[in-house]
Order: C-alpha cells, then structure tokens, then sequence
C-alpha cells in the first residue's frame, strides 16, 4: 500500500519518536554535601556477617524489598526474583522457598509477621496484599482485583500500597502508596474501619507512604518518604508529631525492647537508630556496593532476641545481616 505524503510524514515522526534511545539518569544518590547536612549520632556497635545467608545452588535473589523476623527467629525474605518468598533460620540455614508459579505477585513490595504468625505480603503492582500461611497457603486477599488500583477513597482497594502493621486488638493497617496517599485500618477478617490522609506536605499529609509501625501505646509511625519525614499519630489517626531532618525514610521498625525506632533511608544510603520523640541514637553503613555498605535499602527488622538487624536492598539484589560486637 502506498502510503500519501502527509501519512509518510507522520509515520517517519512516530517511527523517529520510536526509535528514539532513552536518554537515562544522572547520578541517582545524593551529593556528600546534603548527607552532611542531616541529623546524625554515633556509630552503631554493628558489623556485618558476611555468612548469612547460605543459599541454595544455583538460586539467587532478585531486587529485595520486604523482610521481617517471626517468633522463632526465622527470616522471612520477600524479593523479585523467581522465588519471591525465601525462608532462612536467624544461622542464615534456607528452610524453603515459594516460587512464582505457586506464589504469582506480580511486584514484591512489603512482608511482615504477624502475632499469629502468618504473613502478610504486599504486591505494589498487583495493588493486593495476601495473608500467607508460614507453609505458603494463601488465606486472605486485601484489595480489588490483583491489578485493579482503587483511589484514595476506596474502602476495598489500594493504589501501590507498600506495607502493613498491626494493632494488639488484632487490626492492621496499610500504608497506600506510591499513587494514593493515606493510611487505612481494617479488621482481622478485612473489613475498612478507618482510613487518614492525602497528597501533600501538611501535617497528616503524605507524599509516597512508604511504611507503617505501631509501637507498645499504640502510636502510629508512617514514613512518609518524599517528603522526608515521618509522622507520628494515634491509633485513631489523630496527628502528634513529625520527625524532619532524619532522611528520607523507606523502612521502620519498632523494637518494643529498646523502646526504639530502627530505620532504613534509601536515599542517603544509612540506617538509623531513633528514640520515640525522633532523636537519633546512632547510625550505621553508607552507601556502597560491597558488603557492609548500603545502596536503596528498602525494609529492615531486628530479630528481637539477639537484636540483629536485617536489611534488604533494591540495587544490589541482597539481605544483609548486622551482629552486636
């Protein structure tokens, strides 16, 4: 078919448009300067244990984004790779592994543990949160459809949603998202009770909902990670206080023991210990590829017995353990 002047013409335009190479990023970490500038606090007492953990043969990781520690010990691994969920013993021993055939997300983002000792895994893409036995049977889904998002009003749907954390009258919340801007409540079973906030930078506002925690009172942590802050509510959603100046935080962790927040910042490469008024207590690594050191650590948790910390890595595909010298 002989194409006319003008429709050559626009076929050329779009073919150039096409064909067009991706002009990529620049530098994707902050200069010295600005990291500088954040509040900061000794060094950690924490080195890294290069053994953990042991992998199977011919296995790997993907990007990692969730882990937590369950009342055994045991760390749960969530990461995109071809086994999204990997199973270890606090030694670093593989205990098992859930594929993607067994197991479709579609993003791993979020995992946490709870007090009954399922799991709660968060698929970013899919826009659902699945409840997980610890031997991989699903028993819950949160959310519409897996890939169907809902607004920032849906009672029954998230937007990229990103973690989960949960109250002692057994509710949990969910922090909703990358696209929508809120935190939401639901019951054990998955009924909304109560949702709070919107896109902004004003108090109880929110710019990418990045994690949640509760601590022992009942108070709210949300890492509200584009603007570089974390806000501190009541259980009911009633704002109290807002930490600036830490970094920017993409993962938190309450350490009922220590009485203490631990927090990952995946933009300036460090891990923080904090007390629950936002003071830093210490910091631990910088940004690096080898081992020992942070590239977009992206979820943390401390095993509550020996206080090690896990971390997981978007970049460099790894969890990193850190031991008490």
């Amino acid at each position: 078919m002989k194409l006319t002047g003008l429709a050559a013409a626009v076929c050329g335009m779009l073919w150039g448009q096409a064909a067009a190479p991706n002009p990529g990023r620049p530098t994707d970490r902050p200069a010295p300067e600005l990291v500088a500038k954040l509040k900061t606090g000794p060094p950690l007492p924490y080195s890294m244990d290069a053994n953990w953990p042991q992998m199977p043969k011919g296995y790997n990781f993907g990007e990692c984004s969730g882990v937590d520690v369950d009342k055994q010990g045991n760390v749960w691994v969530f990461n995109r790779g071809h086994w999204p969920v990997i199973e270890f013993d606090r030694h670093g021993k593989f205990l098992q592994a859930w594929s993607q055939e067994t197991f479709p997300v579609k993003s791993a983002h979020g995992l946490r543990v709870a007090p009954d000792g399922n799991l709660w895994c968060v698929d970013v893409d899919g826009h659902v949160i699945f409840k997980v036995s610890p031997e991989g049977r699903i028993l819950m889904i949160l959310g519409n459809r897996q890939g169907v998002p809902g607004n920032n009003d849906a009672q029954d749907a998230f937007n990229r949603p990103t973690n989960v954390a949960f109250r002692a009258n057994g509710n949990l919340y969910v922090s909703d998202g990358y696209v929508n801007s809120r935190v939401i409540e639901f019951t054990p079973d998955g009924y909304f009770v109560r949702q709070w906030g919107k896109k902004g930078t004003g108090d109880g506002e929110f710019n990418l909902v990045h994690d949640v925690q509760v601590d022992s009172r009942g108070r709210v942590y949300v890492a509200d990670r584009t603007n570089e802050r974390v806000q501190v509510f009541d259980e009911n959603g009633r704002f109290l206080a807002r930490w600036n100046d830490i970094g920017a935080p993409w993962g938190l962790y309450y350490a009922p023991k220590e009485q203490a927040i631990y927090m990952c910042d995946g933009r300036y490469d460090r891990i923080l210990k904090l007390n629950l008024e936002g003071q830093v207590l210490g910091v631990l690594s910088a940004y690096g590829k080898a081992p020992g050191k942070v590239d977009y650590a992206h979820s943390i948790s401390v095993d509550p017995e020996d206080g090690a910390i896990y971390t997981v890595e978007i970049k460099t595909w790894r969890v990193q353990k850190w031991v008490r010298k």
